[in-house]
């Protein structure tokens, strides 16, 4: 009787796919992400040489929500790759929230063309702080999956080392989500309570530092 429930939990979706595959799959999505945030910066082409210094400045938005995203995507790519890491095997849930987390990802240029067109409005600084919310709540859903089937992380992956990461997204999440009802309160103040994520990430990664290996 054993034999066909293993067989059945071999034909899951986790299962036909490998972690550094997949893994390989998401640093292209990465990839191609940044890189759209990047074509969002342009100046018209049809400006008198007088007119390139006005049209730059107008583009200081635009540059400063393509750095904000680059940072944002960059800290989320080095979560991952922390993350599989510690994945021995995949199985359906972590496939399925991995590929969520990708089409999150691959949306992110929509959001960040938002705030940086529309930085002053509650509407666009709400969407964006919802698309990493979300993004971050995915990493740590799948961090929490390996802590309760940890038959699927690696045997050096300590348990207190994934509680830890669970705390750092956690982080991520309730910063990024607690700004959504600021955003309409004050959408400058909310954008300035994401700073609050990076001393407080800052912290927990000293404490992963100093956990001993073998906890």
């Amino acid at each position: 009787m054993s034999t066909p429930t293993r067989e059945r939990e071999d034909e899951s979706p986790g299962a036909i796919i490998g972690p550094d595959r997949l893994l390989a799959f998401g640093d292209a999505v990465f990839a191609i992400a940044i890189t759209l945030l990047a074509l969002d910066i342009t100046v018209p082409g049809d400006l008198e040489a007088g007119d390139l210094g006005q049209a730059l400045h107008r583009a200081l938005a635009d540059i400063g929500a393509y750095l904000l995203s680059f940072v944002v995507i960059g800290v989320l790519w080095l979560s991952q790759h922390a993350l599989f890491h510690r994945v021995a095997r995949l199985d359906s849930c972590l496939l399925y929230l991995y590929l969520a987390l990708l089409a999150v990802i691959a949306a992110l240029p929509f959001p960040t063309r938002l705030i940086s067109e529309y930085g002053d409005t509650a509407a666009a600084t709400a969407v964006y702080a919802g698309s990493i919310a979300a993004a971050s709540g995915l990493i740590t859903a799948m961090t929490l999956r390996l802590l309760v089937r940890p038959g699927l992380a690696a045997p050096g992956a300590a348990p207190r080392r994934l509680r830890l990461a669970v705390y750092e997204g956690a982080v991520m999440v309730v910063v990024f989500a607690s700004s959504m009802p600021l955003a309409f309160a004050s959408p400058r103040a909310a954008q300035y309570w994401w700073l609050v994520a990076i001393p407080a990430r800052a912290w927990l990664s000293r404490l992963v530092r100093k956990d001993p290996p073998s906890a």
